[in-house]
């Protein structure tokens, strides 16, 4: 089973791939423990995109996260499902606020080591709206149209509870 994790930040990618990896037994791959290094020092693309293609050796994985850098068309058309987080703002923001109290001072298992978790502006303008545009939400929709025999929209928590259960 190969299963690959899109959606907004805050909606949950990272949670469900832990869930769907203890599920399954398969192996994770966090794309912001790729992404970083320690202290939120962005890691050389080309060595990120050796650390991802080496994981996708694998026979079965679960990858959360968006990075179209790190074989994003590739890990979509090895999937065998593609789940997106398609969350709206009021859910995304208040989810990444609570996880930055959760978290304050430490870094999640979902983040590279040395990145304790932080909120800041840019990030919060992330959320509301850079992560939102145009062109981000069109490139969600051309790749529903384009998987459309494997992906799995879910549009809030209740549909992700919904999803797991029928596993």
């Amino acid at each position: 089973m190969k299963i690959a994790i899109l959606g907004y930040s805050g909606s949950g990618k990272s949670t469900l791939a832990r869930t769907l990896s203890n599920h399954y037994k398969v192996p994770v791959l966090y794309l912001d423990t790729v992404q970083f290094l320690p202290n939120w020092i962005e890691r050389d693309k080309d060595e990120g995109m050796q650390l991802v293609l080496e994981f996708m050796k694998n026979d079965s994985w679960v990858i959360d996260g968006n990075y179209s850098k790190f074989y994003q068309r590739e890990r979509l058309e090895q999937a065998d499902k593609i789940i997106f987080l398609n969350f709206p703002r009021r859910i995304c923001l208040p989810r990444a606020i609570k996880r930055y109290f959760s978290y304050r001072n430490k870094t999640r298992e979902s983040m590279a080591a040395g990145c304790n978790e932080k909120i800041d502006l840019e990030f919060l303008w992330w959320i509301l709206h850079e992560g939102r545009t145009k062109a981000i939400r069109n490139h969600y929709k051309e790749i529903g149209k384009e998987f459309k025999n494997k992906i799995i929209v879910l549009k809030s928590p209740k549909q992700v509870d919904y999803f797991l259960k029928t596993l």
